[in-house]
């Protein structure tokens, strides 16, 4: 586990792309143990330590996951979250390039909750939900894009689904529609970075995730002439 931030309140981990935030019905230990492992061990606590779960990523995908140490963390956190006040860019690469380099899409959003899918519709249907993203190609490699994404809302596989919709689904997203799986069952995206202000001392806190060791990552990310 890589922590890219930590202090009296919050920690901030590079989350793997196999892993879980939170437990599931799989029975694979989720992150949120494993956070709470490392702080038992680096602090010598006894008994039980806290670790709040603020947001979550899918477990296909990698980066930025944010948790809490304290209960007044915890609760102002998801008050964040809630109410986006957490700015969040993510990487996804894509095989095929968008129509436009640079734009915002807004779709409206229903998830299927028994395949776990969610789909776009470019009108507002019933029990369909606004989404809004604005998206910007920054790289490439021989045959893939890399696009920064920040989101307006955060629904359902929002950016998955909505760059499905546009006909540049991410790279190994089998669900919405990429040709093939990666080979270690990841998605290309990447939760990037995430800058807030502080819950408790009030200063903006900006932690980026460096890049999976992917090969794929490594090349396409380098051609943006910026440290991965």
């Amino acid at each position: 586990m890589q922590v890219l931030y930590e202090d009296n309140h919050i920690i901030i981990v590079n989350k793997a792309p196999s892993e879980i935030v939170q437990g599931d019905k799989t029975g694979d230990e989720p992150l949120s143990e494993i956070v709470k492992r490392y702080l038992k061990d680096k602090y010598n606590k006894p008994g039980n330590v806290f670790c709040g779960v603020t947001h979550r990523l899918d477990r296909p995908t990698s980066g930025v996951v944010v948790f809490a140490k304290t209960s007044k963390a915890l609760s102002r956190l998801n008050e964040m979250f809630k109410n986006n006040e957490m700015d969040k860019t993510y990487w996804a690469i894509v095989k095929k390039l968008p129509a436009k380099t640079e734009a915002t899409l807004t779709h409206y959003l229903i998830k299927n909750e028994r395949t776990n899918k969610s789909t776009a519709y470019d009108v507002e249907k019933p029990n369909t939900k606004k989404a809004t993203l604005h998206y910007k190609v920054i790289a490439q490699s021989q045959n893939y894009y890399l696009l920064e994404v920040d989101l307006e809302t955060g629904r359902h596989h929002q950016i998955r689904c909505q760059l499905s919709k546009i006909g540049s689904p991410i790279k190994g997203d089998l669900k919405y529609g990429a040709e093939r799986s990666n080979p270690d069952g990841s998605i290309s995206l990447h939760a990037r970075k995430i800058s807030f202000i502080h819950p408790v001392s009030k200063e903006k806190i900006e932690v980026t995730a460096p890049v999976p060791e992917d090969s794929l990552w490594k090349v396409i990310s380098t051609s943006l002439h910026t440290p991965s």
